[in-house]
């Protein structure tokens, strides 16, 4: 039996360069979570932007299934990267996150400077981020699967993303 070649390449700048470029750039995404009634998996897309600090957040519906999802089970992933507008889709580079949710709510302090924050990149919001069944969902990344493109794949961790956030 040959040996198992392993697909994964050892992480350079240009990967930790490309990832934080997906994340910075993304204004939507691939969200995906643990159905808390079936216990199936679950995607949707969300608007996506970044704190301050480059964590990677959404702005959410109480009313949505995967705010529910989410509350019931922070554990989630996140797909970033479309496809260009020439070319094979799956030759374009994206970055799967494995993430843990957590809120901020509508209403605190911290809510009001995500939101501004927030409101730069992404001004249609406005219509609807007063609503008080709105929350942010902040995310915490645990590790990272980049695709750079064909046989470009890397392993990267949250200080690869330029997270280095104490874990506690």
């Amino acid at each position: 039996m040959a040996d198992k070649i392993n697909p994964i390449r050892p992480t350079d700048d240009d990967a930790r360069r490309l990832a934080r470029g997906l994340i910075a750039e993304a204004r939507f995404g691939a969200l995906g979570t643990v159905d808390p009634e079936t216990g199936g998996p679950m995607v949707t897309r969300v608007a996506v932007g970044t704190a301050p600090d480059g964590r990677p957040l959404t702005l959410i519906s109480e009313l949505s299934l995967h705010t529910k999802a989410l509350s019931a089970d922070p554990r989630c992933s996140l797909l970033l990267g479309e496809p260009g507008p020439k070319g094979d889709p799956l030759t374009h580079p994206r970055i799967t996150l494995q993430m843990r949710a957590g809120f901020v709510k509508n209403g605190t302090p911290a809510y009001a400077a995500l939101r501004e924050h927030y409101l730069t990149t992404h001004p249609k919001a406005q219509l609807y981020i007063d609503f008080t069944d709105f929350h942010f969902a902040l995310f915490e990344v645990q590790s990272a699967a980049l695709n750079g493109g064909f046989g470009k794949a890397f392993a990267l961790t949250p200080t690869d993303l330029g997270l280095n956030l104490d874990p506690d």
